[in-house]
């Protein structure tokens, strides 16, 4: 989102891959290695950049992160929940 359009995930996981991470396993200090050590490399090869302040702004959300807690969007898929047909 803070590049302005979507970025392929499945690049992102082969990314982490390469340098390094296991991204079933991510935790919270992993990320924020990637975020300050790859990230950069990984946008450049997306055709994108980030720096000031989205930049900051996305490293703030991932120091924040809690994945126990829900996003908003699986927040409201879950209040959708599946549609009952008669």
């Amino acid at each position: 989102m803070a590049l302005g359009r979507l970025v392929p995930r499945y690049a992102l996981w082969l990314h982490m891959g390469e340098v390094g991470l296991d991204p079933e396993r991510l935790g919270r200090a992993d990320a924020l290695r990637f975020c300050r050590e790859h990230l950069d490399d990984f946008l450049f090869e997306q055709g994108g950049e980030l720096t000031g302040r989205p930049a900051r702004r996305l490293r703030r959300n991932v120091e924040r992160f809690d994945p126990r807690l829900r996003t908003p969007y699986e927040h409201m898929a879950r209040l959708s929940g599946p549609v009952e047909r008669d």
